[in-house]
Parts: C-alpha cells; sequence; structure tokens
C-alpha cells in the first residue's frame, strides 16, 4: 500500500489527508456537541439530529441568495449572520419538538429513536417539498476562498481553518456552558437527581426544553460548517448520524473532552484510510476497530466518576 511513494510524498499525502480530516473533525465535533447534550444528558436518541443540521445548511443556503438579491454589498458578511440564522432556526424548531413530542417520551429510549426516526422522514419530505430533491451549494465569501501554504506539496484550506476556530470556539462556549455556569448546574442535577431538582426550585420541563433547543442549535451551526465541504440535499443529514452517534459512545456519552477526542481520532482514520482504501472499507475498519474497543471498555474513552 505504501511502497508505490516515497518517504517525502507519504509525508505530504499524510498531512493533506490530516487537514482533511481536521474539516471532518469540525464537522462530526459540532454535531456530536449538539448529540452529546442531547443523548448524554437527556437520555434522549433523537435520530432526527441529522435533520437538525440540514436545516441549518438550507438556513445558510437561504441567507446566501437574500444577501446577493438585496444586500450584494455586504455579501462578504453573510456567512456570519447565516450561522447566528441557523443557529436560531434548528434550535426554535428543537424547542418546539421537544415540548410536542419529546417532554411525553422521557425515560423511554426505545420510543424516542422511533418518534424521532419518523420526525427525520418528515423533515426529509418537508426540505424535498420546500427545496426540491436535487442538492444545492452555496458561494463562499471571497476571505474563506484559497488557501495557506505550508510547503510546495501541502496546503491548508482557509475554510478549513475558519470552521477549525469555529469548532474550539463553540466547544468552549459549551464547556463554559455546562461546567462553569449557573444553567449547567441546573441541567448536571435534574440529569441526576430529577425529582430534588425540581423540589429546590428548579424548572426542570424549561431546563429539558432550552436543553434539547441547545443541542439542536449547535447541529444547526454545523450544517453552515457542512456547506463549506459538501453540497446539500434532503438526505444528507442521514449520512452523519451513524458516524456522530458513534463519536458519542465511543467518547463517552457524557463527557465533552471525550466526544473532541473521540471525534478526533475517527476522523483522522477515515480521511487517512480513504486515500489508500475506498471510502467504504474505511468506514468498515475504522467501525471494527471502535467496536472492538467498545468490547473492551464499553464505556467509552472518557467515563464520568460517579459514586454508586
Amino acid at each position: 500500500m505504501f511502497a508505490d511513494y516515497t518517504s517525502s510524498e507519504l509525508l505530504a499525502i499524510f498531512a493533506m489527508q490530516g487537514f482533511a480530516g481536521l474539516s471532518l473533525f469540525s464537522i462530526f465535533v459540532l454535531m456530536a456537541l449538539g448529540l452529546a447534550i442531547i443523548f448524554g444528558q437527556m437520555g434522549v436518541i433523537n435520530m432526527a439530529h441529522g435533520e437538525f443540521m440540514i436545516l441549518g445548511a438550507y438556513m445558510t443556503y437561504i441567507t446566501s441568495h437574500i444577501f446577493a438579491d438585496y444586500l450584494p454589498s455586504l455579501y462578504g458578511s453573510y456567512f456570519i449572520f447565516a450561522m447566528v440564522f441557523a443557529f436560531i432556526a434548528a434550535g426554535a424548531l428543537g424547542a418546539l419538538v421537544e415540548w410536542a413530542l419529546i417532554r411525553r417520551l422521557y425515560h423511554r429510549p426505545l420510543d424516542t429513536l422511533l418518534a424521532t426516526w419518523g420526525l427525520s422522514l418528515i423533515l426529509q419530505q418537508c426540505y424535498r417539498s420546500i427545496f426540491g430533491a436535487r442538492e444545492v451549494g452555496v458561494t463562499l465569501p471571497d476571505w474563506l476562498m484559497g488557501s495557506v501554504p505550508m510547503s510546495d506539496m501541502v496546503d491548508i484550506p482557509i475554510n478549513g481553518l475558519f470552521v477549525m476556530a469555529l469548532t474550539l470556539t463553540i466547544a468552549a462556549a459549551v464547556y463554559y456552558l455546562m461546567y462553569r455556569s449557573n444553567w449547567g448546574g441546573q441541567v448536571r442535577a435534574v440529569v441526576q437527581n430529577r425529582p430534588m431538582a425540581g423540589a429546590v426550585g428548579i424548572n426542570t420541563e424549561k431546563v429539558d426544553r432550552m436543553t434539547f433547543a441547545l443541542g439542536c442549535g449547535i447541529a444547526g451551526v454545523a450544517g453552515s460548517a457542512f456547506t463549506m465541504i459538501g453540497s446539500t440535499g434532503p438526505t444528507s443529514g442521514q449520512l452523519y448520524i451513524v458516524d456522530t452517534f458513534l463519536v458519542v459512545v465511543f467518547g463517552g456519552a457524557s463527557s465533552l473532552l471525550g466526544t473532541i477526542a473521540s471525534a478526533f481520532t475517527i476522523s483522522q482514520a477515515q480521511s487517512t484510510m480513504e486515500f489508500f482504501l475506498s471510502g467504504s472499507m474505511a468506514k468498515v475498519l475504522t467501525l471494527l476497530v471502535v467496536v472492538g474497543i467498545l468490547m473492551l471498555r464499553p464505556q467509552g474513552l472518557f467515563a464520568l466518576k460517579i459514586r454508586r
């Protein structure tokens, strides 16, 4: 597999695939952060998480056309507004779904799986009816185009660097919200002991709704980032939902650090193996390794220490 390449070519290949893997890592982290909040903190198996991501992608598509048609002088800044709109739209839909559906299914994980799977099909058909079955793409502003040369054989795309910076910023914000803010303390209190949390005055229903909305909103931002590396279609979200669950479970469902470490490991492994093997074979080998590790360590890479 490596015999046909010189050492310098192999180093360049690993470097280029490593940077390509960082773009995939960013999407995985943004998706997995939202799913870790919903699944890890709330115990809800949200099979419609990919459709919340695609809602963010479609919001980015709509925003780009609005700016191109009505605010062409500000087109260079549309992507910043698109991320905000994507977060708001996906978060608002998440709050609506939690109020109308999810709040009746807590502590029934299999029911949440079936209900959100049906929701994902409904959302896919809605996207197909509104935007059509064909995939759509966006034109990035000029400041996100081009690349930064690292050597004669290695170039780093600027949009990849931007997505990486965005991912690190959101991860830091989630860490602060969950572990350093009063609201995060309320979330963890509700997760650990809901009756006691309600007894001390915490509005558990409001905490549930805001937590679910936050997870869905982060998925919407992931959708904006997704438009940089791929086109958007009604079923595009389903391509990432299995990998995202794999990232969350492998890293540890309640561990922010585990989610990031798992996303980095899986994205780098897939990106590197896809160059030398087919994409499907890379996924198969990655899945086999992860399943083997989970058989030895079913709690994931990082597990919270709790008293029993």
